[in-house]
């Protein structure tokens, strides 16, 4: 479990200070001065001031910060600020410095999947087994089948099909396959299951095959895209109320899924776990870059929201009303924090 927790900071650092220095790095482009720039949080374990930036590494492994001057609105009543402040840059500016975190982690995303797709095999999503009673047999879809698309969204790796198969809802799926060269059309009614509560399709999907070359660059971009919709679907499912608090993982949900899968993959060696831990970094990268757009207080989303405001209606939100949107989201993101962390906690002392 120790070397499962020391992973963990490691891929939460990672993300966290990739997060950051995206903000930082657009906001110096664009001539905004930050204050500090750290990674941790707690007390201070060093600490260098260069130029307008102090920079300083804190004790806690769990999150950081890009503090911009005049990045509080409340503030501007109190304080004079220059052109050089978050709070009187170009509104476009702004918008740039806040989607640059995000968009960071995306990036970080990428570049990871890009090494991981060039060292593991990829799954395609060729049918290899038919169930019994199966839907998709009724369908005419046979073994070595391999899926081009479902309900015309197009599929390159097997968990996409599943993905879209538990959206789908039971829903008739419009499934476009390749059988011997040749591309075929079908209708498949997923058939309920009583016992898992649940639609199957009725089909074990995956051929495992290599990516080589500059392929692993399209490649790459799928993978990330994948995880970009495994995201958003499973909010949408939080949102209609189909997810439980059980679902929702924190830190230590988090620690518990890192140490799940070292033990899973160490016996296979330490190129297995790097690619194990490579490919749980780019999914966790990509969710908190959708986290982050959420259109919530306090976060980017949040922020972004009132600048876009800005843009549409010629002139920003008054300072102290936008302070008291950000500090309620604040506290209620705390409260977020705190319960999740409980439910960790119990979960996983049950």
């Amino acid at each position: 479990m120790i070397i499962s927790i020391i992973i963990f900071f490691i891929i939460f650092g990672i993300l966290v200070t990739s997060h950051e220095f995206g903000h930082f790095i657009i906001a110096k482009a664009g001539g905004i001065r930050v204050n500090e720039f750290f990674v941790g949080m707690g007390p201070t374990l060093w600490k260098k001031q260069k130029g307008e930036t102090l920079y300083s590494i804190k004790l806690l492994p769990i999150g950081g910060a890009c503090v911009f001057d005049g990045m509080d609105p409340v503030a501007e009543e109190n304080e004079t600020y220059d052109e050089h402040s978050f709070l009187n840059a170009p509104v476009w500016r702004r918008i740039a410095t806040l989607f640059a975190g995000p968009f960071a982690n995306f990036i970080i995303a990428y570049l990871l999947a890009v090494i991981l797709v060039s060292f593991s095999a990829w799954n395609f999503p060729v049918i290899n087994q038919l169930t019994e009673d199966s839907a998709a047999a009724e369908a005419g879809l046979k073994a070595g089948d391999k899926i081009i698309s479902v309900d015309g969204e197009k599929v390159y790796m097997a968990g996409e099909v599943t993905l879209i198969s538990q959206f789908a809802e039971g829903s008739p799926m419009d499934i476009v396959y390749e059988r011997d060269g040749v591309k075929h059309e079908t209708t498949l009614v997923p058939k309920y299951s009583e016992e898992a509560g649940r639609y199957y399709m009725g089909v074990y999907l995956g051929e495992y095959g290599e990516i080589k070359g500059a392929a692993a660059l399209k490649y790459a971009w799928y993978e990330v895209r994948y995880y970009f919709k495994t995201t958003y679907r499973s909010l949408a499912l939080l949102v209609k109320g189909r997810l439980s608090a059980d679902d929702v993982s924190g830190p230590v949900g988090m620690v518990k899924i890192v140490d799940d899968a070292y033990e899973e993959v160490k016996p296979y060696g330490i190129s297995a776990v790097i690619l194990t831990m490579m490919s749980l970094t780019v999914l966790l990268s990509v969710n908190l870059g959708v986290m982050n757009l959420l259109p919530l207080p306090a976060l980017d989303g949040g922020r972004l929201v009132f600048q876009f405001i800005e843009v549409i209606f010629g002139k920003p939100v008054p300072p102290e009303k936008e302070g008291f949107v950000h500090m309620i989201g604040m506290v209620a993101l705390l409260g977020l924090m705190v319960f999740v962390l409980f439910n960790d906690i119990t979960k996983f002392t049950r």
